[in-house]
């Protein structure tokens, strides 16, 4: 086996692309939305991307696209990866872009309590007990200080808020499927094929009975289906991987915290949206939280804790 690197200038950089990418997207689709909804924008590109994704399956040794071992975690990744975008795309019809992807990236959180609580080898520490509480303190004032506003927009934008933030359980639930199902052994190419394909047969039809399918082709929404497409579910997802295979995960997970960030920017930059003071608090509480969940040991080591706190 390949051994892992620790990051260099080369995935320092590409991480930060990534996380431009990654950060982008909920501005993207939300720009978008005007001349195709986003529910129906997911749907198109988890089609198109599958497409593209599933000839690379077949120069993967070990692949078993159609085992039942596979195929049906397969199916119920497929679900939750669908139920992930569903509950993001509707978000960005009631809430802001950056509220949309700050609380989507609530996700590790979520991660670190379903594995706790399945597993063994993962159970908690004190000081990840710690940082779950910071950010569900930051989740709780977030929240709160949506309900201060007044006006018939805000109960759908706290709507749109609860929607992100259970999109961030999906995505949480998704994680951990993949741990503990026969798709941990699977190349990465065949667990990304399940979950594109069934974004795309699992959200047409949701777009089509909710009326959602009426498509102007400015150049607005070719450019988001391109970025979608091509960008953000081919080429942003399989330089993941790769850098998966190359470098140490640990490292790598660190610049996701960049994610959120970007999308309050571009949030405000591209849709002029406005960041409250109570949500800045509120973000900072979440990602502060996230961060000590996910990098505990970097964090006992630097402050010379014991491990088994």
């Amino acid at each position: 086996m390949e051994q892992r690197k620790a990051l260099d200038v080369q995935a320092s950089g590409l991480m930060i692309i990534l996380c431009m990418i990654w950060g982008i997207q909920q501005v993207v689709l939300k720009l978008a939305a005007p001349d195709i909804s986003p529910v129906m924008q997911i749907a198109i590109r988890s089609g198109l991307s599958a497409i593209l994704v599933l000839p690379l399956i077949q120069l993967v040794k070990g692949s078993h696209l159609y085992s039942k071992d596979y195929l049906l975690p397969g199916i119920w990744l497929a679900f939750l990866f669908s139920a992930e975008f569903l509950c993001v795309a509707e978000a960005l019809r009631y809430t802001t872009a950056f509220h949309t992807v700050v609380l989507l990236y609530t996700a590790p959180i979520f991660v670190a309590l379903g594995l706790h609580w399945k597993l063994p080898s993962e159970k908690l520490y004190a000081v990840q007990w710690l940082g779950i509480a910071i950010a569900f303190c930051g989740i709780v004032l977030s929240f709160m200080g949506r309900e201060q506003q007044a006006g018939p927009w805000i109960s759908q934008a706290l709507w749109g808020d609860l929607l992100a933030l259970l999109a961030g359980v999906m995505w949480a639930l998704t994680t951990i499927s993949l741990r503990l199902t026969k798709l941990s052994d699977a190349p990465a190419t065949q667990t990304l094929f399940y979950q594109l394909a069934g974004g795309f047969l699992f959200l047409m039809p949701v777009a089509y009975f909710t009326g959602q399918t009426v498509i102007h082709w400015t150049a607005v929404a070719i450019g988001s289906m391109v970025f979608h497409v091509l960008i953000m579910s081919f080429f942003s997802l399989m330089l993941w991987f790769w850098l998966l295979r190359k470098y140490l995960a640990n490292g790598l997970g660190v610049f996701s915290f960049l994610t959120p960030i970007f999308g309050m920017a571009f949030g405000v930059i591209f849709l002029n949206e406005q960041i409250e003071l109570n949500f800045i608090f509120g973000t900072a509480l979440v990602m502060a939280g996230v961060m000590i969940v996910s990098l505990h040991l970097w964090i006992k080591r630097l402050l010379h804790w014991p491990e088994s706190i």
